[in-house]
């Protein structure tokens, strides 16, 4: 049983039951063992790997984006480029290589800002990209970037913002909570249904028709975070990419999974120790940004980093290269694009202020 295990197992013999989005926040962020705060879990030798770190081809397509963004926003003297979440900077550190190289006007001219709330990972950030860029600044909160047009990208981050569970029982969808359960090993956590319940409104059309026992999950946090970032889109100039693994389409099911060296594991069986998160519902996220007078166009990983040009950039890494090289390139391509790996399973939302239509979300964005 880990240290944070034991602790809550206390918090809920004395307090009662909590929410799932109170153990996903101390499973995630305790100060003292929680799974960010304590450990590096990127990479192939980490719990699990994103798509910056497949392959380079990734942050140079979204650094392509980057410049449609600036393009499409009539390039800004003063312009803000902001990546929150950045993990340990390599989708950044991509990103300003091919600003370089491609658009040096643009890197020049941009403020960059990186939201970070993890002291570990700011330092390990911080020795990444140093001198890669002229102006780079740190802040734990969105709130604190400097002012002026935004162009905004966030990998992997929504799927980590806990959630809260609502399970039906008896026609009622009524909160799914963390509580103690008997176990061979001695008292360990479980789920249990309490008595609070979700207003109907709030659930997917069709939610009577749904069995019993079914999951709906909701995200207030996610919702908190997307209305900052459309707020400051709406209300000046700006575009935002995120991306991340979920659905288009709202509906039920139970999507919470702890991961440990790319493999699954229970929930409750290494709190601390092994990542948490959930499939983000796109839909919701779209929606939240609209009211706030925001365009927003949704496609799957796949057919985004197609319409950038990954196929032709693998080919320009590929020339002159012997046969090993090019297989490696193939490989990245697939796990990237690829509809039965991330391809599919990863979707990619923007969001732009109402004037703006940015490449390739242009010709669908609402």
């Amino acid at each position: 049983m880990t240290a944070l295990k034991q602790r809550l197992v206390r918090l809920v013999e004395a307090a009662g039951p909590i929410s799932v989005a109170e153990y996903m926040t101390a499973c995630l962020g305790d100060r003292e063992a929680g799974y960010y705060t304590t450990r590096e879990p990127f990479g192939r030798d980490g719990d699990f790997i994103t798509a910056p770190e497949v392959s380079q081809m990734f942050g140079e397509l979204i650094g392509v984006w980057c410049v449609g963004a600036w393009a499409a926003l009539g390039q800004p003297q003063n312009a803000v480029l902001c990546e929150i979440g950045p993990g340990r900077g390599t989708l950044m550190a991509d990103m300003l290589r091919t600003l370089a190289r491609i658009a040096p006007a643009f890197l020049r001219s941009v403020r960059i800002a990186m939201v970070e709330t993890s002291p570990r990972l700011t330092e390990i950030q911080q020795q990444k990209l140093s001198g890669a860029a002229p102006s780079i600044s740190w802040h734990q909160h969105i709130e604190d970037i400097p002012e002026g047009p935004l162009i905004l990208v966030a990998n992997e981050l929504f799927d980590a913002l806990p959630i809260r569970q609502f399970v039906k029982i008896n026609d009622r969808f009524v909160e799914r909570l963390v509580t103690t359960v008997s176990t061979d090993e001695g008292t360990g956590l479980g789920f249990t249904a309490g008595a609070g319940s979700i207003d109907a409104a709030l659930l997917p059309d069709g939610h009577m028709q749904a069995p019993d026992g079914a999951i709906f999950e909701a995200a207030p946090v996610r919702t908190a975070l997307m209305q900052q970032i459309a707020e400051r889109i709406g209300a000046g100039r700006g575009a935002a990419l995120l991306i991340d693994y979920g659905h288009l389409e709202a509906g039920f099911g139970d999507t919470l999974q702890a991961v440990s060296k790319h493999k699954p594991q229970g929930v409750f069986e290494r709190p601390g120790q092994a990542d948490l998160t959930s499939h983000v519902d796109f839909a919701a996220l779209a929606e939240t940004a609209r009211a706030l007078a925001c365009r927003t166009g949704t496609m799957t990983q796949g057919d985004f980093l197609i319409a950038m040009g990954l196929l032709d950039r693998a080919r320009q890494l590929g020339a002159n290269k012997d046969e090993t090289y090019r297989e490696q390139i193939r490989h990245d391509v697939e796990r990237l694009a690829g509809p039965d790996q991330m391809g599919t399973l990863f979707k990619v939302l923007c969001v732009s202020d109402h004037q703006s239509r940015i490449f390739p979300f242009d010709r669908q964005s609402e």
